[in-house]
């Protein structure tokens, strides 16, 4: 098969400097050497410099030619000077990775810029007429024909066209009225809506806000919840019967705002952990708050409503976050596999450990969010915290685990599960990930058969170039007109 790949050198020859990796510029400047803080600097961590269009991609194997549609991934991607000792992984320039498939071809192969002031600025374009918002660095979804970058802590999203260009800030058609949203929406698949909690810095000191999206883009409702501190929330889950709101003890620091930090959020052992069960369709006055163990959460696997009653919710459970490590989430504690069943009426709280090997980036299959479901996945973490060597296969009802391994020198992103078009079973389908091969120093798309993790990779989309380590995407369909999260 014929392939073409056309390198745009961001920003032209002027601008090429503000590009160099950062340990290149701080040696050039004579800054401080590279240590423990700048692990998220390097390797397949660090950021890339071009944007690149490939198109005619080669396969190893037969994509599935149901899968008609692009693969998404959104992470950071520092533009410029970095200060490691200050620098967080979770800042930096947003960067959305995407792949096309259509009838067993690789079609193209994108990466680019989620477009703010700054980043046009230092690229040298023309910002003349174009909305912006902060760097949407976090996730990338797709909501009827709109493509969305999303993030975190007070921004609205920012509209991508279907190459990954970006058009500009969108709050929603003019209905988001605070202007803050979340990374982390969750899908009900009743109904197509989508439902999250945001936080703003600075914008919210003393509460975080629900919102409730509708299928068509528009927000249907905003919620103030009071809470005791400027918390970091960074996700939330979805049952029949409840939005689940994690109020947990990382909140912001005045410390580290005063030394500059990128991310000034800090653990906080004065800060009561607990859960929030927001009835749907009630007020913050109905929310019951459940007292938690001291721990941390960032991404939860799925939650449900059990027949007692219960609110059963799989989470990855850190132990603490942010203590002595304040450049990235890893190095205070890792990430288990952990069942919390919560009981609205008695205010009971129960844990029990589903998988005590480290994993992060769970996800389940999407139209089982908020519902009763068997299968998980999620990334092995090892190293500390800087090999995701495999992908786990949960199996909630045995409690056994599988494990596609990925092979030596191989580390996957987070992993999607696309069911299969007639699908006879729960876990028929495929699992999307981007996989980073070191030996190559290039990433692929990887395509596994969600059955079967002793098979080899149905398809290997080879891809011209490295797609850092990031965070969340989605598998867009073409021609769907709900939500792609």
């Amino acid at each position: 098969m014929k392939r073409r790949t056309f390198v745009q050198t961001v920003g032209g020859g002027a601008a090429l400097s503000t590009l160099t990796s950062p340990a290149v510029l701080l040696a050039n400047q004579g800054g401080p050497t590279m240590y423990d803080a700048g692990v998220y600097l390097e390797g397949n961590f660090g950021p890339v410099a071009e944007e690149i269009t490939a198109t005619d991609l080669p396969v190893i194997g037969a994509l599935p030619p149901e899968l008609n549609g692009r693969y998404l991934r959104n992470g950071p991607n520092p533009l410029g000077p970095v200060d490691p000792a200050r620098h967080h992984w979770f800042s930096g320039e947003g960067m959305v990775h995407g792949v096309r498939l259509s009838e067993g071809r690789a079609q193209w192969y994108r990466n680019r810029y989620v477009r703010t002031e700054d980043i046009v600025a230092a690229l040298g374009e023309d910002p003349a007429g174009r909305r912006f918002a902060g760097s949407a660095n976090t996730h990338v979804i797709g909501l009827g024909e709109h493509t969305f970058a999303i993030v975190e802590a007070g921004s609205p999203p920012v509209e991508l066209s279907y190459e990954l260009d970006t058009i500009g800030a969108n709050n929603f058609f003019g209905t988001l009225p605070d202007m803050a949203f979340t990374a982390h929406p969750k899908v009900d698949p009743d109904t197509g809506d989508l439902h999250a909690m945001a936080y703003s810095w600075p914008g919210f000191l003393d509460h975080v806000q629900y919102v409730h999206v509708g299928r068509d883009g528009r927000v249907k409702q905003t919620l103030d919840v009071p809470v005791p501190g400027m918390v970091m929330m960074h996700d939330m889950s979805l049952t029949g019967r409840y939005v689940v709101i994690y109020d947990l003890p990382v909140t912001i620091s005045g410390d580290l705002i005063n030394q500059g930090m990128r991310f000034p959020f800090a653990w906080n052992p004065d800060y009561e952990p607990r859960v929030g069960l927001l009835p749907r369709g009630g007020t913050a006055a109905d929310i019951r708050w459940i007292t938690v163990a001291p721990c941390y959460v960032f991404h939860p696997m799925n939650a449900y409503d059990d027949e007692d009653g219960n609110v059963v919710v799989d989470v990855c459970r850190y132990d603490r976050m942010f203590v002595a490590d304040h450049n990235g989430p890893f190095r205070d504690s890792l990430a288990t596999l952990r069942r919390w069943t919560l009981n609205p009426v008695s205010g009971g709280f129960s844990e029990t450990v589903i998988d005590d090997r480290p994993q992060e980036f769970p996800r389940c299959h999407p139209m089982l969010n908020s519902k009763p479901y068997r299968y998980g996945y999620s990334v092995a973490v090892a190293g500390g915290g800087s090999e995701f060597p495999a992908i786990n296969k949960q199996d909630l009802v045995t409690g056994t685990t599988a494990v596609f391994d990925l092979g030596p020198g191989r580390h996957s992103g987070e992993p999607y599960f696309v069911p299969r078009q007639g699908a006879s079973s729960e876990d028929d389908g495929y699992l999307l990930s981007f996989v980073y091969d070191g030996e190559r120093d290039a990433s692929e798309l990887v395509v596994l058969d969600a059955r079967d993790p002793a098979r080899a990779p149905l398809a290997r989309v080879m891809l011209p170039a490295r797609v850092p380590y990031g965070f969340h995407g989605s598998w867009v369909p073409d021609g769907w007109d709900g939500p792609s999260v």
